[in-house]
Formats: C-alpha cells, structure tokens, sequence
C-alpha cells in the first residue's frame, strides 16, 4: 500500500509501501536469560517515489510481536486523542474447535501476520500517525529502535489505571458525547462478541454436517464395490460426496480470515474506551484545578476581611495561639495572590487543552466511524457471498449424486 510519509532527515513527504512478507520461528534468550521460542515477521519497505528520481531497492528488518506492542502503546501514550489501531490478538480466541488454539500453530501465525500487516497500514493511512517518527524508525530502524522509544521516556506520561479509575469516579461534568461513545464502545465489543461465538458454533455444525457426507462417500464406495449394475452410480456419488467433504477444511479456513476481520473491531471498542479514559483524566484535572484556584481565593478573602466562612486548622491554631501580625498576614496574602495568578493561567491553560483535545479526539472518531462502517459492511458482504457460494456448490453436489442415483 502507497501512504505519505516524512523522511527522518528532512521530514519530506515521500511514498512508501509496506509488507509483513513472513514469519519466521525462532529460538533466543529472553531478559532473564532464559531459552524461549518466538516468532519474527519480516517487514519489507519500498519508496515508489524518490526525490532524485533514482529506483530505491527494498528494506527490509525482522521484528518480534512485543516491538509491535511497543509501538502501539508509544502511540497511545503521545496519541491520546486518537483511536489507536488495535493489534492482532496474541493468541486465538473464538475458534471454532477443530482449529487449534496455539500461538505456534503455522495457520494462526499466518493470520496474524496479515493482522500485524493490517495494522502498519492502518498506522501509514492515518493522517497524523503516519508522521510519527518513531514509527519511521520501526520501519526503517532494525538496530537500537527499543533505545530510541524508550529515550522519549513515554512510559513517564502514561497514566496509570488507578488514576484513570479515580478520575471516572470523581469527575463532576462528565461530557455527555463521551459518555455516549463509551456505551457505544460497550455496545461494539458485545455485539462483535456474540456473532463470534455464533459463528464458531456455526464453523462446529458446519464441520460436522460436511464430515457426514464424508461417510456418505466411504458408504458409497464401499457399496459400490459389491454392486454390478449400481457400481459405477454410487462410486461416481460417493466420488461427489468425497470431494464436497474434503473442501470444508479450506472453507473454514477462509471463515478466519473473516471473523479475523471482526476481531480487528472487537479490539478497537478498547481503543475508544482508551481515548474516553483520557478525555476522563483531562477533565479531573480541570476540576481538580478549578477547585484549587477557588479554594485560595476564598483563602485570600478571608484573611483580606478577617472572617472565615469555613472551619479550618489554621482558623483553630489562630484561635488557640493568638492572631499572626499585619505583616504575617500581609505576606501570606502576597503568595496567595501569586498563586491565584498562576492558578488562573493554569486553568486557562487547561481549558485550551481540553478544548483542544476535544476537538481532536471528534475528528477522529468520526474518522474511525467512517471506516468502521466501510470496513464491517464490506467484511460481512464478502461473508455472505461466501456462504451464498457454498450452498450453491452443496446444491451442486446433490444435483450430481442424484443424477448418478437415477442412472443406476
């Protein structure tokens, strides 16, 4: 896929195609020193369009599951008004039974490298993302790119849960559209959900309903063989039934790529949800600004008229101690007047921020909804085409096996 992109050096625009080309299993030594098998997926980058006109031969550098956890959670952390693109999971989930589970299995690992694949255009096709350069340098840089992410010490500005739970908690006007959009989330991630285990008791049935006419076939051949004048009609059915049996393996394997397709939006509903916990933080911290701004003013009215309007220690340690001097007074209510100044630009500051990070924040959600519902219409139609397909070569098979049974 072509998408703009900014040049390390001189931050000018350029193409690029991307591709997660294969995986590859590997053995290594973990931090703790440890023997561990993992997989590595080898990402291919070509410039189309140079900037002297000269061809550019291909890049290309192997990375591992956790650099791409990596850059995502950077991208969270210095993105957070954005709805992030989610990563393929790490280990299956909503198979149907006959499909296995492991992370090692070479269809899943298949899979997923399209995911991971998916997932760097989705980064390279958004409009801010895209210019990152850290994400430049996952492409680009195979040696020390771990060194580089962490030395703009992102994981000092991520927020930890417990304040963002305190925040949902304690915020006091939470917006009404975020609001909204977390139940939305919530209402995503359950629907996708609930048609995922739908589908793989469907893949179950399905399986079994194709292997029964995998016996038919075995019955067939078998009877075929003591027959004389049926002999040839029940081979040639049971040579139908054979064929229509052996090609639910390919189906279902089809079926994953699709449900993969849903899955891709399961993960994205944590993604919004991640963008509301943040716009949750942005305004407690308002709040909590707020508060404090009128928590000093108030401060500094009662010590400028001499009546305090709310009990206080320092009210009780005037009282049993004696009254500070004017020139006490007169000092504390100098800093207090700083403080009130730098609290109201503080809060200022803060309002602009919010603000911003609001407008932001609904650009791209919009965004996101757009290609949302592009994605999941044209995912669900491919689906149904699919299935469509499949019961007319199941009317197929049945057509032939009955004009094999009327000949007899």
């Amino acid at each position: 896929m072509n998408f703009l992109h900014m040049t390390e050096n001189n931050f000018s625009l350029k193409k690029i195609e991307i591709s997660v080309s294969e995986a590859e299993k590997r053995t290594g030594r973990n931090a703790m020193n440890m023997q561990e098998t993992y997989t590595a997926y080898l990402i291919e980058t070509r410039s189309v369009e140079h900037s002297d006109g000269q061809s550019v031969l291909t890049d290309s550098l192997w990375r591992r599951y956790s650099e791409f956890e990596l850059l995502r959670n950077y991208l969270l952390v210095y993105y957070p008004h954005i709805v992030v693109p989610p990563l393929p999971e790490k280990r299956a989930e909503f198979v149907w039974h006959k499909l296995s589970a492991d992370n090692m299995d070479p269809d899943f690992v298949e899979r997923r490298r399209i995911g991971l694949e998916n997932f760097l255009l989705r980064v390279a096709s958004h409009p801010i993302l895209c210019r990152d350069k850290i994400f430049y340098l996952f492409l680009t840089q195979e040696g020390n790119w771990k060194e580089t992410v962490n030395e703009t010490g992102f994981q000092l500005k991520a927020d930890s849960r417990l304040k963002a739970l305190n925040a949902t908690f304690r915020v006091k006007n939470p917006d009404k559209r975020f609001i909204e959009l977390k139940h939305y989330s919530d209402e995503l991630q359950s629907v996708i959900s609930h048609l995922l285990r739908v589908r793989a008791r469907v893949a179950d049935r399905l399986y079994g309903v194709y292997k029964v006419h995998g016996n038919y076939g075995r019955v067939f051949s078998e009877w075929s063989a003591i027959e004389k004048e049926m002999g040839d009609g029940l081979q040639s059915a049971g040579h139908h039934m054979d064929v229509y049996a052996a090609s639910i393996d390919d189906i279902l394997e089809d079926e994953e790529h699709y449900a993969d397709q849903l899955k891709e939006y399961l993960f994205y509903a944590e993604a919004l949800r991640a963008v509301c916990r943040k716009h949750e933080l942005t305004q407690y911290d308002l709040e909590t600004a707020a508060q404090d701004l009128a928590a000093k003013k108030q401060q500094c009215e009662e010590l400028a008229t001499g009546t305090v309007r709310t009990f206080s220690l320092k009210g009780m340690t005037t009282k049993l101690f004696g009254q500070e001097t004017p020139e006490q007074r007169e000092a504390r209510i100098k800093m207090l007047e700083e403080q009130i100044k730098e609290g109201e630009q503080q809060l200022k500051s803060k309002n602009l921020e919010g603000r911003e990070f609001v407008k932001n924040a609904w650009a791209d959600i919009e965004r996101f909804k757009e290609q949302k519902n592009h994605d999941l219409k044209e995912a669900l139609i491919s689906y149904a085409v699919m299935q469509i397909s499949m019961c007319k070569k199941g009317i197929q098979v049945w057509t032939n096996a009955k004009e094999c049974f009327s000949k007899m």
